[in-house]
């Protein structure tokens, strides 16, 4: 009996244990490890701004098929029904039919039922909207591949960013670590009676004044990530894992400015979105001149009526039928000056444009110049940081050897650590900075690369 009791409490324990982890398991958030092209993919995927681009894009296409209907047949139809209260009369001599000289001319119903059609056969206005709806329709695809431009390079960035917090957080503890292995060391020291009291006392220090610096290091990773959750369109309870490395970006860039400057032209979306507004302005103007020209119309109608007093079925009444065709012609004579002030308005705003496309073009090419030489910087300051970050870690070995063997100074040791500490930092900033130019190169140049 005791072994059967101990054997289900045996049970009862392992179903509390196995009823616990799952419902750990269901509580602990869902890690998704993230490589900068799964950030941008993503950010493709759920960014609001490219929605708005998408809807912006599909609204141009309705553009055009409104613009179309001003050419297309346009057909109405209609049915009225009208209830006699007061008969409409005619009055007359008073006669054998009428002896007071008022005769009743009105049912006490009446119906209509219509068929109106109406066809234009030359509008040039008309036709020159649908040229520039359909120049729209070509904007708003370059729209949305600058707006995409614009959306990979915030997802880049916000990657790169997040990156270098964590790195620069790892510095700080890494650098505790160093001070807290000295302070164990200098204690040590102090013991054999090599160190002096103040030793123990300056280790501890630089330990402690470490600590709010790893503090805001920890907030700087946490607010990096939430702006890179934010620029990839996921909740903000998304749990990431960033897989990625601040490393060297392996881009190519342009020979030179002349080359970076053809290559821009020929891809940046925002001049060929400009380009076009000049022709869509063009057409503009075209259809403006289009209404000194006349406009011809044809038209039909079909038409039938009845009319009915109470007591007699709608289907005993009799439908009779008229039908109808004809064209329409108008022309303006004379219009104020309307047409004229609109025609070199539309020139004035077609020159405008003109003006922003070369403007545009000037400071893309002042672009491309400062972002090649960010880029050339950034690659000179990595290969002299690679150098300093071997000598400072030998140099600090030797200081902490020198310190350990009672040859060396406290001061020496700070020294050093300062020195690698600072080396590390700076070539994290330098391949940082390349990262971040690299990516705001390619957006001057129009490139659409993930990696």
């Amino acid at each position: 009996m005791n072994r059967i009791k101990h054997h289900l409490l045996f049970q009862l324990f392992i179903l509390l244990l196995s009823g616990s982890a799952v419902l750990h398991g269901a509580a602990s958030p869902k890690i998704t490890p993230l490589t900068l092209d799964d950030a941008v993919r993503i950010g493709l995927e759920k960014s609001r701004t490219l929605e708005i681009a998408r809807l912006d894009r599909d609204m141009a296409g309705e553009k055009i098929r409104e613009t179309w209907s001003n050419v297309l047949p346009q057909i109405t139809t209609g049915l009225s029904y009208t209830r006699t209260l007061q008969p409409s009369v005619m009055l007359m001599p008073p006669n054998a039919f009428s002896p007071t000289g008022i005769l009743e001319i009105s049912s006490d119903n009446a119906v209509r039922a219509s068929l109106d059609l109406r066809q234009p056969l030359f509008n040039g206005s008309a036709f020159a909207g649908i040229k520039a709806a359909a120049i729209v329709r070509k904007m708003s695809d370059e729209a949305y591949r600058s707006s995409e431009a614009g959306v990979i390079s915030t997802i880049k960035i916000s990657y790169f960013d997040a990156l270098i917090a964590k790195e620069h957080h790892q510095l700080i503890q890494q650098s505790i670590a160093r001070w807290e292995q000295s302070k164990k060391d200098t204690r040590s020291m102090f013991l054999q009676g090599v160190a002096a009291d103040i030793d123990t006392l300056k280790a501890y220090l630089s330990v402690e004044n470490l600590r709010p610096d790893l503090i805001r290091s920890e907030k700087r990773v946490e607010n990096s990530m939430t702006m890179l959750k934010n620029a990839m369109g996921l909740p903000a309870e998304t749990t990431l894992l960033l897989t990625g490395k601040l490393e060297r970006s392996p881009a190519s860039s342009p020979v030179d400015l002349a080359a970076a400057y053809r290559e821009a032209v020929a891809q940046r979306a925002e001049l060929h979105q400009l380009d076009y507004q000049v022709q869509a302005e063009g057409e503009k103007i075209n259809a403006v001149k289009a209404e000194y020209y006349p406009v011809l119309n044809a038209f039909g109608k079909l038409e039938s009526q009845t009319a009915f007093n109470d007591g007699v079925r709608v289907a005993d009444s009799r439908w009779p039928t008229s039908s109808s065709v004809g064209l329409q012609l108008s022309m303006p004579l004379f219009t104020g000056y309307r047409i004229n002030s609109q025609i070199e308005q539309a020139k004035i705003s077609q020159f405008q444009t003109r003006t922003r496309l070369d403007d545009m073009k000037a400071n893309i090419r002042a672009e491309i110049e400062v972002r090649m030489a960010n880029v050339d910087d950034s690659r000179q300051r990595i290969e002299v940081q690679s150098r300093t970050i071997g000598v400072a870690e030998r140099s600090f070995a030797i200081s902490a050897l020198r310190f350990k063997e009672g040859i060396g100074s406290r001061l020496e040791l700070t020294d050093a650590e300062l020195q690698l500490n600072t080396a590390k930092t700076n070539y994290l900033q330098a391949v940082y900075d390349n990262l971040v130019a690299t990516t705001l190169l390619e957006k001057a140049l129009g490139r659409r690369v993930i990696q």
